[in-house]
């Protein structure tokens, strides 16, 4: 008998998604399943998400809410190429409006997941071994296996909780305790009260049986003032049962040989279309199509924590340089306006395209010399990956994630997998770049041998997967003081 593995997520790829989360939500099961492991996904069905390929069940789940219950209706698709079952909670009151998130009812539309993915099993007749929950949207998971009476036969389950990025931790006024449906009696500073706030991460940091995080250098990090966003010292009380797990990518969606969205294949025994793809995206963005010149790019979210301000600053002292630059990202308003004004001053070396556009990030990953990341914090980070993936070579700083995949260049022997700088300032950027292009110039051969490197590293779910697994084991023994007896 399989391990069995309820996965939920609040946005789960390709149904919907707004972030790494729903990379995740979508790769690791499929590894999981490989593995031999039942694993079954439950997700909201959002507005806008597609319906082909989903089946609409004869069945409503009943969801107990504080106000009493509400029901969810059941569709049931499967992750793309795979027989792993998602199953697609529908409410509109919830889940019929525009966007994900950022609602006045957020905690309580949550709630309703993470009460309604527990309740689904039992309709199923479906009971868990172990039980995973991802981010502050389904923190609260945990708490109810282990308090919840409705909860059985769930109470004998394992929870495994990921904090894929601490910086949301979904804290409200103390006053929203009560739409968790739970007594004010779990309102105490070991549960859910956290300098006076209402926080349902802490919660499951204290009731999980496991944690993890996306990246060993992160779970270090959020153990520390800088970047424990107040819960580092819940953290570091649970540092044995915190686990770093470094994320991987879908290595078929993302593959330079067979990618449909860009304009030339390639691998690394022959790179003759990364010169195709460069030239292409030149004119794509209406830069000079030159090989002799540096192209750079950005993919990202245009946000604090990924540093994009700095990058702005240190453009202007680099505009002089003889490189190019295109960026594609949306964000904050007023760093689309100041990279829309750069671009406008600079047209020769600067293009930047506002918004999301996922075939032109596969043509940026593959077209580009570097890729340039300089986030302030990264849990994990995917581009750095999908750029080494397409010989592309990332520039970034070393925090979380992109401290544990990309391996300093040394100038001696030619040997690392990126540029790695430390202090997040405009000279330490400058200056990395620029020593980056002085390589790409002056010593072709160690760039060259460098793109082939990074191009053989495994990026698979398949490393992460059997991780996730063994946690899994380990928290089954914990919870049931028995090994797994498949």
């Amino acid at each position: 008998m399989p391990l069995k593995v309820l996965f939920a997520s609040a946005e789960v790829a390709p149904f919907r998604k707004t972030g790494g989360l729903a990379d995740v939500a979508g790769a690791l099961p499929k590894a999981l399943a490989d593995n031999g492991v039942d694993v079954r996904v439950v997700t909201p069905f959002y507005q806008g998400t597609p319906t082909d390929g989903t089946e609409r069940l004869d069945m409503a789940v009943r969801v107990p809410m504080y106000f009493g219950t509400r029901a969810a209706g059941v569709r049931r698709a499967q992750l793309p190429g795979t027989a792993v079952p998602v199953y697609l909670l529908e409410n509109d009151h919830y889940y019929d409006r525009p966007a994900l998130y950022g609602y006045g009812d957020n905690l309580e539309r949550f709630v309703f997941l993470s009460r309604g993915a527990l309740e689904l099993t039992k309709v199923l007749d479906w009971v868990p071994d172990v039980v995973h929950a991802n981010d502050w949207h389904t923190a609260l998971m945990p708490v109810y296996v282990n308090t919840v009476e409705w909860a059985r036969p769930l109470h004998g389950a394992a929870t495994v909780y990921t904090i894929h990025n601490l910086a949301y931790q979904g804290d409200e006024d103390g006053g929203a305790h009560f739409v968790t449906a739970l007594g004010p009696e779990h309102f105490n500073e070991w549960e859910f009260e956290h300098f006076g706030r209402f926080n349902p991460v802490k919660a499951a940091i204290r009731h999980s049986t496991k944690l993890s995080t996306v990246s060993p250098r992160y779970a270090g990090e959020i153990q520390t003032s800088d970047f424990g966003g107040g819960l580092d010292g819940e953290l570091a009380a649970r540092r044995a049962d915190l686990h770093g797990i470094l994320n991987g990518i879908d290595t078929t969606d993302w593959d330079p040989a067979r990618d449909p969205h860009i304009a030339a294949h390639f691998d690394r025994d022959d790179l003759t279309g990364k010169a195709v793809c460069k030239a292409a995206l030149q004119r794509e963005a209406g830069l000079a199509e030159r090989t002799d010149v540096p192209l750079l790019g950005v993919v990202s979210r245009l946000t604090p924590q990924k540093g994009l301000d700095i990058l702005a600053d240190a453009f202007g002292r680099m505009a002089g340089w003889d490189l190019q630059l295109v960026l594609l990202g949306a964000g904050d308003p007023a760093d689309e306006s100041r990279f829309a004004a750069l671009a406008a001053d600079h047209p020769d070396r600067l293009r930047c395209f506002i918004g999301f556009d996922n075939g032109l990030a596969h043509r940026i990953e593959a077209g580009c010399d570097f890729l340039v990341i300089p986030s302030r914090f990264e849990p994990c980070g995917l581009n750095q990956m999908y750029s080494m993936r397409y010989g592309t070579l990332p520039i970034v700083r070393a925090t979380g994630g992109l401290a544990d995949s990309v391996d300093n260049y040394a100038g001696s022997t030619g040997a690392g997998t990126g540029f790695v700088f430390h202090d997040l300032t405009v000279d330490a950027l400058v200056g990395t770049v620029g020593w980056a292009l002085s390589v790409w110039r002056d010593r072709p051969e160690h760039i060259l041998a460098m793109r082939r490197r990074t191009m053989v590293r495994d990026w698979s779910w398949h490393r992460a997967g059997a991780e996730y697994e063994r946690l899994y084991l380990e928290a089954y023994a914990r919870r049931r003081g028995h090994a797994f007896r498949g």
